[in-house]
């Protein structure tokens, strides 16, 4: 059995690097498009793992002649600190689509809005926390196993526990019972720890489960640990209370607040650093939008209009007003190097 998963890299042929390279590719691409577009970082993590799922799939029917699950996934017995990255990989690896569906609803339906109140960063962080409390525990309760360990439940489990630790009076819609409706965080997190205990007792007790329930646990308790004290600057107040949904106006205001404190300066602008003055209707929308700017809407009306008054500084050509989320920037319809004001 051992001898199975004694992978090294030097094992690896030219068709298991092209093999390699392309899972690499393709679960990373998905964050890349979202920190260009400044969109959800949740989001992109549903994408990556439904596409590496659909990858895997691909894999499994032939496509290369590579195992992912052997050279991938999480074996507690190997104790070779080289597969280390197995910490990592095993969580974009799934048995079926039932095994990562499970997931990705948790991690759209909770992670979202938690991605909402403490910034993408800090979700990420606790996504990998998750994900590392997980594995840990598992290697840690079955130091001895062959079998494989995949998945991202322990990084979906972290989410639950995060969010329960710092907005438990949140309310998001999803299934719980057989109804899926608005419920409180807490108790969305207790219910699904509770089922994840009485599993993991059950085996204690001489059951039998291909599901790792003491890693969900894991994952839960090491980011419910820690989730207060990464959220603390979060665009949102710890313990922020109200009656939220996922719509709500609280988690509207957070992410109001964290596209405010990424808008640009408009003390000084290119065109007068240019030596440049500008006049008639430009000088006039310049000056309403210095005065009302502060406001997201205000500032992309004024740029939007400003962008039809001026020219680019540098070249003299056509500006335009680009979006990205909620905030706005002037850029030269030229060269993306010669604008990007504020």
């Amino acid at each position: 059995m051992s001898e199975a998963f004694e992978v090294t890299w030097s094992d690896l042929n030219s068709t298991d690097w092209l093999a390699l390279s392309i899972f690499i590719l393709i679960a990373i691409l998905p964050y890349i498009v979202a920190l260009k577009q400044k969109t959800s970082l949740a989001l992109a993590t549903v994408l990556s793992l439904l596409l590496i799922t659909f990858y895997q799939m691909v894999v499994d029917m032939g496509l290369f002649d590579f195992n992912m699950i052997t050279f991938l996934s999480v074996i507690p017995a190997l104790s070779d600190p080289y597969n280390g990255y197995r910490m990592i990989s095993a969580g974009w690896l799934h048995a079926d689509w039932i095994h990562v569906l499970g997931n990705i609803l948790v991690i759209a339906l909770a992670g979202v809005p938690l991605e909402q109140r403490m910034g993408g960063k800090r979700w990420m962080l606790i996504y990998f926390i998750g994900l590392l409390g997980g594995n840990m525990t598992w290697i840690i309760t079955h130091p001895d196993s062959y079998t494989p360990a995949i998945g991202a439940s322990g990084a979906a489990f972290g989410i639950l526990g995060a969010y329960m630790a710092c907005w438990p009076n949140d309310k998001i819609e999803f299934p719980l019972l057989f109804f899926i409706r608005a419920w409180p965080v807490w108790m969305i997190a207790a219910f699904r720890l509770g089922l994840e205990v009485y599993y993991a007792s059950e085996i204690e007790g001489g059951g039998f489960s291909n599901v790792a329930h003491l890693a969900h646990i894991g994952g839960f308790m090491l980011a419910w640990a820690l989730a207060r004290t990464i959220a603390k600057g979060a665009p949102s107040s710890l313990d922020e209370t109200g009656d939220v949904t996922v719509a709500g106006s609280s988690l509207s205001n957070a992410t109001r607040d964290a596209a405010k404190a990424r808008m640009g300066d408009l003390n000084s602008d290119p065109w007068t650093e240019a030596g440049l003055t500008l006049e008639g209707d430009a000088a006039r929308i310049m000056k309403k939008l210095r005065e009302e700017g502060d406001e997201l809407e205000t500032r992309r009306a004024w740029l939007e209009e400003l962008a039809e008054q001026v020219i680019c500084p540098v070249c003299k050509g056509e500006v335009f007003a680009l979006g990205k989320g909620e905030n706005y920037t002037l850029k030269c319809s030229l060269s993306k190097n010669h604008l990007n004001w504020p």
